[in-house]
């Protein structure tokens, strides 16, 4: 069977926020913000950020690991301030292909609860996904302190 015709898997995240679903949203379309956590690594250095934050419009996050540049680009396709933010996905280095990720935030008291749904993930990527976008939120929890 070929990678075209893979069954896919859906990852799904949920996390709380201290922060006001305003702020946990506008984090994802600035760029000075959304450099210093999203696709962010430890070890890595983010040397570019592109964020053209209007539905249509794209992103290119490059974040250089051990001297070897790693790109995350995708475009948004819904942008609801601060309710949902749809956008598709693709890690060109280990996959020309793109997935769709669909963000839904909702108050929850002083803050917000924020559900994260990406679908058409590999299988074989399914699980390193997850873990990858509970770095994130982690490194996003940590960014509006």
């Amino acid at each position: 069977m070929s990678a075209a015709n893979a069954a896919r898997a859906t990852v799904r995240v949920t996390h709380r926020f201290s922060a006001s679903a305003e702020r946990v949203f506008d984090a994802w379309l600035d760029p000075q913000r959304a450099g210093k956590w999203l696709f962010a690594t430890p070890t890595g250095q983010m040397v570019r950020v592109e964020i053209d934050p209007r539905v249509g419009g794209k992103f290119k996050f490059t974040d250089r690991r051990e001297g070897e540049d790693v790109d995350h680009v995708g475009e948004y396709l819904e942008i609801d301030r601060p309710r949902r933010l749809v956008f598709t996905f693709a890690v060109p280095k280990y996959s020309e292909e793109f997935t769709r990720v669909a963000i839904d935030i909702i108050a929850a008291g002083t803050g917000c609860e924020l559900t994260l749904v990406q679908t058409g993930v590999l299988p074989e990527w399914a699980k390193p996904s997850e873990s990858g976008w509970g770095r994130i939120f982690g490194e996003l929890e940590k960014f509006l302190g």
